[in-house]
């Protein structure tokens, strides 16, 4: 239980950033912005591992891991917005 609530803050973290990098009006809340940040890790390292691209454990490999995450996010917002408009 401990581990599904740390990954909806990591969530909350990616999703804040995404929608912080592709300034807008998103009329989403708290909630939804935590589940396209999950969701958006989740798709970004499915996309990453797919072509080839492992995080690893090294520190450099954390930051690239983060990067991954943010960038599913900011696909997915942007798949939301076109799905919306």
């Amino acid at each position: 239980m401990l581990n599904l609530i740390w990954k909806f803050i990591l969530g909350l973290l990616i999703g804040f950033t995404a929608r912080i990098l592709l300034p807008g009006t998103d009329p989403i809340g708290f909630w939804l912005t935590g589940i396209i940040g999950v969701v958006g890790s989740f798709g970004g390292h499915f996309l990453a591992s797919a072509v080839g691209l492992e995080s690893g454990e090294k520190p450099s490999g954390r930051f690239f891991s983060a990067l991954i995450s943010v960038a599913g996010a900011v696909l997915l917002l942007l798949a939301l917005r076109f799905l919306r408009h």
